[in-house]
């Protein structure tokens, strides 16, 4: 990563150098557990599951950051009751907090629980709404996806940019399957009608954070999901917007926080994609 300066620290704690080491170490943690995990429940659907596990990490990134910054916010996936009211409503809690993190311990758990490896760790802090500082680690690969706003994103040390793809055909989009089965899920399944002829090929993996990490370093051209939160996205969305690319809610307006129906591209085939979306009534919005 390139020097740090004072807008990204308190004193001569790096914010980046916490989130680095705070979802190295979680990661870690987390992929030492993989197959060795004893409770399993659903929280919002059959589909959304936890695990004592995704607890755990949660709690070990609470403590590690409140260790340097005792007086910032945490808004996190498993201190939020299920459901998409529910993580409306703990935003907006949080809203007016200077410094607020945003995490999600286990973006994957799913695929966690089955043992297939597409599964991260997910920090972000926003400044007065504005996030400054996205990490997303995927533990089993050692990847460490890292971004500051204004500085570049970064992998392994080299400097990531989005694809060059300029057209849908020539491209490799990713989306979703989310937890709410009732709405969102028929919006995603539409989407997925609508867009699959026009484009090289779709992924579905199973990671929101991945998906868009991986758009940031150039290995899709796009992503979009509808019904997500602000943990599954706030780090990607840093990653993407400081690798070149473009991040919008599904009808092309500018992300915050509270954005759900993401579309995330590298920026050359936004429009086409949007388009899509748009004329099949998949959007979510």
């Amino acid at each position: 990563m390139p020097n740090q300066d004072t807008t990204f620290t308190v004193g001569s704690k790096s914010f980046t150098a916490v989130a680095i080491n705070t979802a190295s170490k979680t990661g870690e943690w987390i992929q030492s557990k993989l197959g060795d995990f004893n409770t399993l429940h659903t929280k919002y659907s059959p589909h959304d599951l936890v695990t004592e596990v995704d607890k755990g990490a949660e709690l070990m990134i609470r403590k590690l950051i409140h260790t340097h910054f005792p007086s910032h916010a945490i808004l996190g996936e498993e201190g939020v009751e299920p459901g998409p009211e529910a993580s409306k409503a703990a935003l907006a809690q949080v809203s007016d907090e200077e410094y607020l993190w945003i995490i999600d311990p286990l973006d994957g758990t799913t695929n966690f629980v089955h043992g297939f490896p597409f599964f991260s760790v997910s920090i972000a802090l926003a400044y007065r709404g504005e996030v400054i500082v996205g990490v997303v680690y995927n533990p089993v690969h050692n990847e460490l996806f890292v971004a500051e706003k204004g500085k570049g994103a970064y992998l392994r040390g080299k400097r990531m940019h989005v694809s060059s793809e300029t057209a849908l055909r020539d491209s490799l989009i990713a989306t979703g399957f989310p937890a709410d089965r009732k709405v969102a899920l028929a919006h995603n399944l539409k989407g997925v009608q609508a867009v699959s002829p026009y484009v090289r090929n779709l992924r579905v993996a199973g990671s929101a954070a991945l998906h868009m990490a991986y758009v940031a370093a150039g290995r899709l051209s796009g992503f979009w999901e509808i019904g997500l939160n602000a943990w599954d996205m706030a780090a990607g969305a840093l990653l993407i917007q400081e690798s070149g690319g473009r991040v919008t809610d599904t009808l092309g307006n500018p992300y915050h926080l509270g954005v759900r129906h993401v579309l995330a591209t590298n920026g050359h085939i936004h429009e086409e994609l949007a388009h899509h979306l748009g004329t099949a009534e998949a959007t979510g919005l």
